[in-house]
């Protein structure tokens, strides 16, 4: 069992201040790439156990991994065990892995989700639309059965191995979707062969599993073969679900919510002006935050970045104007404390020192070599990963910790306290995926 470091927060005498909490619903930690691995190849040590130390000292003291192959949905189930009451896992087959169903895939479902894949889990978020896997190739059904046959004792294991544990392993069934930005790597009909089967299996287990959903540019089947799964309101879903690192529009995330659905937002959901006025609607009874790392991190290229701009310039400012009162008080204690002294003018007041004056050409040097202070600064130092050091964050790895990110943002964009969309999510997801408040 690993064990995870924690740093204490120290509370104010006069008030305590509002201490966030965040669970992360979607964070791929089966990839190999918090192993230190990246493209099969070693290239820092496996810091694992840093990341979800991390993740624990801002709040995040419960993360959800995605399973996205048979694979993936192992490693996440062992990592559950390895954490336990911290790390909670998925398993489902990702709408980009299900090229397993075609005949044309050539390796056993266990050994890869998508075809010339080597040793990564997880497909990067960026979609590719020049090289769709055109449609007419079929599905094996004999492949098919087998492979929903395996998931389904996949599934039994893992609730027969959490009957025996304090704290549950497998809280939903998914990742599974459609994504029709990423035909790249499964093509249409095979994704909605896996899509229809999969679900078909989530209606027939007792008790049922919340699902964790993924839609990309395919919201009209999408919602067709979830009614056609569970009926036109989604009356025979009992657990119910989420549709993760949503990025649609707000038509489309309304008609999910009307159906009883949550929606998990990431980074992705901030590129645009239009993916943040998508957030902004989102009513807060039906939020769910995650950072889908190690990708969907926020940028500044993005959207909401400017509310993190903003958000760090308050938290500035408020700091700076209780460091000047709190230096005022301290002055105005010294001087009802300290006897006059003879000739003292000001008694209070301490003696100023005179600095040198620089030389212009020394002030000139001195902005020159002065680092420009970033606008919105990183909790935690982060190197690339060919500089890696014990304690740092990698350079393009998104990690959990920067959930915090999310929860300021969604904040900024609505208006609204952090408090306030914090404990929203917190307890949406306590509720859906069954986790101890």
């Amino acid at each position: 069992m690993a064990e995870i470091s924690t740093q204490q927060t120290n509370s104010a005498p006069a008030a305590t201040p509002y201490t966030p909490r965040y669970i992360d619903i979607g964070i791929n930690l089966a990839d190999p790439i918090f192993r230190g691995r990246y493209h099969g190849k070693p290239r820092h040590p496996d810091d694992l156990k840093a990341v979800v130390g991390r993740a624990v000292e801002v709040g995040c003291t419960k993360l959800i991994v995605t399973g996205s192959s048979f694979k993936s949905s192992r490693d996440a189930l062992e990592l559950a065990k390895e954490f336990p009451g911290t790390v909670f896992s998925t398993a489902g087959i990702h709408p980009c892995s299900s090229s397993i169903f075609s005949p044309s895939h050539h390796k056993h479902h266990d050994e890869s989700q998508s075809e010339g894949e080597e040793d990564e889990h997880t497909p990067a978020c960026d979609p590719d639309p020049t090289k769709p896997i055109p449609d007419g190739d079929g599905v094996d059904h004999e492949r098919s059965a087998k492979i929903i046959a395996d998931l389904s004792d996949l599934i039994a294991q893992a609730r027969n191995d959490a009957s025996s544990s304090s704290a549950p392993q497998l809280v939903a069934f998914g990742e599974f979707g459609l994504d029709y930005d990423r035909l790249h790597y499964c093509s249409k009909e095979v994704q909605l062969h896996s899509f229809a089967a999969q679900l078909a299996l989530a209606a027939s287990l007792a008790p049922q599993l919340p699902l964790f959903l993924h839609s990309r540019a395919a919201h009209a089947d999408f919602v067709r073969l979830l009614k056609d799964a569970f009926g036109p309101r989604l009356e025979r879903l009992e657990k119910g679900g989420v549709v993760h690192s949503f990025t649609g529009t707000v038509a489309e995330m309304r008609e999910l919510m009307d159906l009883g659905l949550y929606i998990g937002i990431n980074g992705c959901s901030f590129k645009t002006a239009e993916n943040c006025d998508v957030v902004r609607e989102v009513e807060l009874s039906r939020l769910m935050m995650e950072t889908d790392g190690p990708w969907c991190e926020v940028r500044p290229s993005h959207e909401g970045w400017k509310y993190l701009v903003e958000w760090e310039a308050k938290a500035k400012a408020t700091a700076d104007a209780e460091a000047i009162a709190a230096a005022e008080t301290k002055l105005a204690a010294a001087a009802d404390s300290a006897p006059p002294s003879e000739g003292q003018e000001d008694a209070g007041q301490p003696e100023r020192k005179q600095r040198p004056k620089r030389k212009p050409q020394q002030q000139q040097q001195g902005k020159k070599n002065q680092k420009k202070e970033t606008e919105v600064p990183e909790r935690y130092k982060v190197v690339k990963k060919e500089k890696w050091e014990e304690g740092a964050m990698v350079k393009g790895r998104n990690e959990p910790c920067t959930i915090e990110r999310i929860a300021k943002i969604v904040a900024g964009i609505k208006g609204v306290p952090l408090e306030e969309v914090c404990e929203a999510a917190w307890a949406n997801t306590v509720k859906v995926f069954g986790l101890d408040s």
